[in-house]
């Protein structure tokens, strides 16, 4: 087929693909590409390329598929670059498209307007494939091989630069169809030996990270035929949803959660990387006997010592397991619902009048509704713990651990599903990194409540500071009058100082069909029974 231009080429694809909103940036280097999807599709405008590719990002999280960036080149791919870490840490499916000079400079050196050393090298860097256009022949192909590279387990990010004159010469398309997604065969021998493990345990535990979220209903019925107990990491939670009484969740760390795993006989774990702060830098013991499906062969064994590797799809294997599955001794299984509760009550009390806010929003909040939640103290402590989460597609948060992206992820959440609310939760100097969005969410108005909890600074890093040193350095920061910037962006404002306002304030909010600015005012709200600092080694003298 014959397309006028690459961004008629590049609105099909996207058509095919099933995407119908793409957020970026617009420049003299993709002009044509923005000007088609913003005439045929939605283009949001945000103002930071960076924040694209997490709004793309999110976007695909929140609807279990794949998000679309365009950036400019140059500078405009760097500034997207960060976010494309993130990414690919968390293995989520992004189509970066970006522009480049044009193809009779490319690589020249001479200084042509936004070019860079090496953009493709730095691309690579940075995603799980990345490919440059060279000839209008070949872009549908291309983009079409790099959506199912971000869609192929292990996912990631996918970036294709486009020369500016191939963005506006006139496209030939032969249509190719994306492949079907690769997955490895399970192997019958590795089966059989990891099922009897498995058929042998008395007080079973399974471990469920990311890799579990496309094998929920496979996952829930080996928890229930074991009676497992079922660890997350926060990448896995929602994959059963975290109100099931064998669900003990993101707790493996408490003593309580040690304790599980200290007399627990056989250890499953389903897609998880076991990432440095969820397993106290590594320092967590696991039972001796593991069984540890990934269908990254990279990560089997990676970690932690592996009795038995599976190199397969979550959902194959959980099912060829689940033949294998015998019961659980029953104290073991009242054990572990008492462990879920515990550790609950436990983390409820310790954040104080906070557990307010985390109540009144699971209150309000439909069961589907995204959570976006930032690098922040509310986060790290209970958002990514005690705030339940029912579905993987309303989990999201930037699990390579960078701060300001929760906005931009916010963002195309909302926009993935508008008819559902969207909270953001945000501190004040992580919001700050990406303050302009807020026009981006001016401008769109999404069903967006931005929750920003006001500490004046980097709170995590100041109680580190405050704990570990005898002065602070670089964590007390100016904060804006939230009032007066959210009526400058012609955003509803709503405030939180006290434990019996997060209720009616949140109920407000959540109610509103467009996106409300609250502000949570921790001066005036109280602290924490104790200041949280993250799980970080910091050598004492």
């Amino acid at each position: 087929m014959r397309y006028d231009n690459g961004g008629a080429l590049l609105v099909a694809v996207l058509e095919e693909l099933g995407i119908d909103t793409v957020f970026g940036i617009v420049s003299v280097h993709n002009l044509p590409l923005v000007e088609a999807v913003d005439r045929a599709l939605r283009f949001v405008p945000v103002r930071h390329e960076a924040s694209a590719v997490n709004a793309a990002d999110a976007y695909g999280r929140a609807r279990g598929g794949l998000g679309c960036a365009l950036t400019s080149t140059g500078t405009g791919a760097g500034n997207a670059a960060g976010s494309l870490i993130e990414a690919l840490a968390s293995g989520t499916s992004v189509l970066h498209v970006t522009g480049q000079v044009e193809s009779a400079y490319l690589g020249s050196g001479r200084g042509f307007i936004h070019e860079t050393k090496d953009q493709l090298g730095m691309l690579t860097a940075v995603s799980k494939h990345a490919v440059t256009v060279g000839s209008a022949d070949e872009a549908g192909r291309l983009l079409r091989e790099a959506a199912c590279a971000a869609l192929t387990a292990p996912r990631g990010p996918a970036s294709v630069e486009w020369p500016i004159d191939l963005q506006y010469a006139a496209q030939t398309d032969a249509g190719h169809r994306l492949p079907e997604p690769e997955t490895p065969a399970l192997d019958p021998e590795h089966l059989a030996a990891a099922g009897a493990v498995l058929a042998s345990a008395r007080r079973p535990l399974v471990w469920a990270g990311g890799g579990a979220d496309a094998a929920r209903a496979e996952l829930a019925a080996l928890v229930e035929a074991t009676g497992a107990g079922l660890l997350t990491s926060n990448s896995g939670r929602g994959a059963v949803p975290e109100d099931h009484p064998q669900v003990v969740g993101n707790f493996a760390t408490t003593p309580a959660g040690r304790a599980l795993l200290a007399d627990a006989d056989v250890l499953l774990t389903v897609g998880t990387h076991f990432r440095s702060n969820e397993t106290a830098d590594y320092g967590l013991a696991l039972p001796a006997a593991h069984v540890q499906i990934d269908v990254d062969e990279a990560a089997l064994g990676r970690v932690y010592p592996v009795t038995h590797a599976l190199h397969a799809d979550a959902a194959d294997a959980l099912a060829a397991l689940l033949p294998y599955a015998r019961a659980a001794e029953p104290d073991w299984t009242r054990r572990v619902t008492r462990v879920r509760a515990d550790v609950r009550v436990a983390l409820h009390d310790d954040i104080g009048p906070q557990a307010a806010i985390c109540d009144a929003l699971r209150d309000v909040l439909p069961r589907d509704a995204v959570v976006a939640r930032d690098v922040t103290i509310p986060s790290s402590s209970w958002g990514n713990r005690l705030l339940e989460m029912y579905c993987p597609e309303a989990n999201v948060f930037p699990r390579g651990g960078g701060i300001g992206q929760g906005l931009g992820m916010g963002i195309g959440a909302a926009l993935a599903a508008p008819e559902r609310p969207t909270v953001v939760i945000a501190g004040d100097g992580g919001l700050a990194v990406h303050l302009g969005e807020l026009l981006t969410v001016a401008q769109e108005r999404p069903r967006l409540t931005v929750l920003v909890f006001n500490d004046g600074g980097y709170g995590v890093l100041r109680n580190m500071q405050d704990r570990y040193g005898d002065r602070r350095s670089g964590v007390d920061l100016a904060t804006p009058d939230f009032d007066l910037l959210a009526r400058a962006c012609g955003l509803p404002y709503l405030r939180i100082a006290d434990a019996g306002h997060a209720r009616p304030v949140l109920e407000e909010a959540v109610a509103s069909d467009g996106p409300v600015l609250v502000e949570v005012d921790l001066a005036a709200l109280g602290p924490m029974k104790n200041p949280f600092t993250p799980p970080v080694k910091i050598p004492t003298p």
